[in-house]
């Protein structure tokens, strides 16, 4: 069986260098098209959401909570903040550098430490390698999902390649 420093770093990692991806298409988007960054920054997709910035953040920021209960050396990052798209490439790059600084041995052996979280007004209890698979992951890419659905809302060319980096089309290929 996979231990957690397997089935968290790598993933992670993948992902938020895609999430970085995706901010250099924004970035392009916005110069190209003359756009206001901070107003493509700011639109989410219904008004009791949070909008592109945030989910960008939060996903940067989960991907650090994930590992957090077994990994203190993480805590030094602080919530990610960052007011524009140079910003938030900051913090993802910050993310990368310190998770791929973990070692793996350390990981694994930590994976059935208690872990726990508010999440809203519930508290999340559970070893760490269930905390990070069923709590943590899934909650990186609820947020990296709604910052690529933000992004195509908008009109950035992205498409799956963008967010997977394994799907690849011709071009001009649509699904409908």
């Amino acid at each position: 069986m996979a231990g957690l420093h397997a089935v968290t770093v790598p993933v992670l990692l993948r992902y938020l260098r895609q999430l970085d991806g995706l901010m250099l298409r924004l970035d392009a988007f916005a110069r190209d098209g003359g756009h206001d960054e901070r107003a493509l920054l700011a639109t989410a997709l219904a008004e009791d959401m949070f909008d592109l910035r945030r989910q960008v953040l939060i996903a940067a920021n989960f991907s650090v909570r994930a590992l957090k209960p077994v990994a203190p050396e993480l805590a030094a990052l602080g919530q990610a903040e960052g007011e524009r798209i140079a910003d938030l490439r900051l913090r993802i790059a910050e993310r990368i550098t310190a998770l791929s600084a973990l070692d793996p041995e350390a990981i694994d052996a930590a994976e059935r430490l208690p872990a726990s979280e508010r999440a809203g007004e519930a508290m999340v209890e559970a070893d760490a390698l269930s905390f990070a698979t069923l709590y943590a992951l899934p909650n990186f890419f609820f947020h990296l999902t709604s910052a690529y659905a933000i992004l195509r809302h908008l009109g950035v060319p992205v498409g799956k390649p963008d967010f997977d980096g394994f799907h690849a089309y011709p071009p001009g290929f649509r699904f409908v």
